[in-house]
């Protein structure tokens, strides 16, 4: 059976029965807990269903349009954002202190972090609301103002809380990527990130092959050596180049497998 027989036939029964269990999947595709896990997670990445402790149930129709705008407008390269994110959560060792923004990538590898012992802060409600039941994980949420289409605080409030802080690792999205660096669309978004940069040792950028040679209305940030841009597919040359020059290391995340 192939992976995508597999979540066709998972979402079929979740749609049929609304509900099932991790062990019941399990038996009923001849699969193991951790591809039913990894199946899950893309699934729930789609906008299709909630992961719940053992299990997972259907999004309502009318539930999903209640939902934060960026979980359910974006459902382009699932599964490469997918792929992208178990990288990047590979990296993550449990007991460090990581900084979250938001968004549908960054919201794929928060997922993946589920069960390890850290110390997450995030200007990202829908990630504090997905870290909030779960003792293994200690929340902190920035202050700001809320932007309701992503569900993110942005503002001096924000930024100032940042100021506050030192973090492992920063995990940030993007809206472009070109040989000058690291695109954003929003003015308060890019300077929330540009904090978030500051505050952590080290950077990783979630930025499938659709950013490539985008630019947006700001840029982030140049390439500098504490940057790791994870993608799922070869830059252009020049891009490439930049971030070598730079001395970032660039990184093509493996694809998801059956």
């Amino acid at each position: 059976m192939t992976n995508k027989q597999r979540l066709d036939l998972i979402e079929q029964h979740i749609r049929e029965h609304r509900y099932a269990d991790l062990h019941t999947l399990a038996t009923l595709f001849s699969s193991s807990l951790s591809t039913v896990r990894r199946a899950l997670d893309e699934l729930e990445l789609r906008g299709v269903l909630r992961r719940h402790h053992g299990g997972a149930s259907l999004i309502e129709t009318d539930e999903l349009a209640k939902e934060y705008d960026f979980i359910s407008r974006d459902q382009r390269q699932a599964e490469e954002k997918f792929s992208i994110a178990r990288f990047i959560a590979d990296q993550v060792q449990p007991g460090m202190t990581v900084i979250l923004d938001g968004g549908t990538s960054i919201y794929a590898v928060a997922r993946l972090l589920t069960a390890k012992r850290l110390q997450v802060i995030t200007n990202s409600l829908p990630i504090a609301g997905l870290f909030s039941e779960i003792g293994s994980v200690e929340t902190i949420v920035t202050g700001g103002s809320i932007q309701n289409r992503l569900g993110v605080l942005v503002g001096p409030l924000c930024e100032q809380s940042l100021e506050q802080i030192h973090a492992d690792i920063a995990i940030l999205g993007g809206a472009g990527i070109t040989e000058a660096g690291i695109w954003n669309h929003n003015a308060l978004i890019v300077a929330t990130q540009r904090k978030m940069i500051a505050a952590s040792e080290r950077t990783f950028f979630a930025l499938d092959s659709s950013k490539f040679g985008r630019k947006a209305m700001s840029l982030t940030a140049p390439f500098n050596a504490k940057f790791s841009i994870i993608t799922d597919q070869k830059p252009a040359p020049a891009v490439a180049t930049a971030i070598k020059a730079a001395g970032a290391t660039l990184t093509l995340a493996p694809k998801s497998k059956a």
